[in-house]
């Protein structure tokens, strides 16, 4: 097996394996605040990856570090552009008034927040992960 492929493998194996590793906290809503640690590891999957088709791979070889590279690198991307931060001024706690808003529901119909007035209401807002 040529250096290129083996590199290849293994940038394949990191990649997804923090990748998996990133999903299985996300269904549990633990993804921790500094994400610097996966970026990093994803960093390390492409350059291994680059590396893998620097020093030469063949046809079959080659799939492996281009699917490392483009999963890591879509990763690193979203995580760059979706940071997910809240002023702490911002958060709503419990037993706060929420603030007016207005917003499509699932029928296409517009909901006023201001309707919700004198009623006990659960609000749960989920934003993805990703």
């Amino acid at each position: 097996m040529q250096l290129g492929s083996f590199l290849g493998i293994i940038a394949l194996a990191l990649s997804l394996g923090v990748t998996a590793f990133w999903f299985t906290l996300a269904r549990r809503l633990a993804l921790p605040n500094d994400r610097t640690s996966f970026v990093l590891l994803w960093l390390v999957s492409v350059g291994v990856g680059v590396i893998a088709l620097i020093e030469g791979t063949n046809f079959i070889g080659g799939i492996p570090p281009v699917v490392a590279i483009s999963i890591s690198s879509l990763l690193i991307f979203t995580v760059y552009v979706s940071p997910q931060t809240v002023e702490s001024s911002d958060i709503i706690k419990v037993g706060d008034f929420i603030p007016s808003f207005r917003a499509t529901d699932d029928k296409n119909q517009i909901f006023d927040s201001i309707s919700l007035r004198g009623h006990l209401v659960l609000i749960k807002f989920f934003r993805a992960h990703w």
